[in-house]
């Protein structure tokens, strides 16, 4: 049984940072894994992807501020999330599947993740 939980989250003013956190008890594949996030009523958004392997890929307008990173031993996934814009406001979830997708494959189909949590919401005013 895959269960991700995020945590994380908080109410930052903006240029703050922040670390999100991914627990993924259950889940043991060396496949990609992403953050996404996405607010009730809308489109869901790739933010960051990372393959096993180490490859990455960023949505441009969080490339250069935020930094995705994994434990290979356990699938632990983070997002070091800095100068934080009030755009950035939103519910931030992980996702990962049994696909092979390369990192922009992942980025780009924030919808085809078969597990994702419950979310962690990040505010900055």
């Amino acid at each position: 049984h895959v269960q991700l939980v995020e945590s994380g989250g908080a109410s930052v003013q903006a240029g703050g940072s922040l670390r999100l956190s991914c627990d993924p008890s259950g889940y043991t594949d060396r496949d990609s894994m992403t953050w996404f996030r996405q607010a009730p009523g809308k489109e869901r958004e790739g933010v960051a992807a990372i393959t096993s392997d180490g490859g990455t890929a960023y949505a441009d307008s969080v490339k250069g501020r935020f930094i995705i990173s994994r434990d290979n031993a356990d699938n632990t996934l983070w997002l070091e999330m800095n100068s934080l814009e009030p755009e950035d406001t939103d519910i931030y979830y992980c996702g990962a599947d049994h696909s092979r997708r390369t990192a922009p494959q992942a980025l780009a189909a924030p919808y085809a993740y078969r597990y994702s949590g419950r979310g962690t919401q990040v505010t900055v005013s």
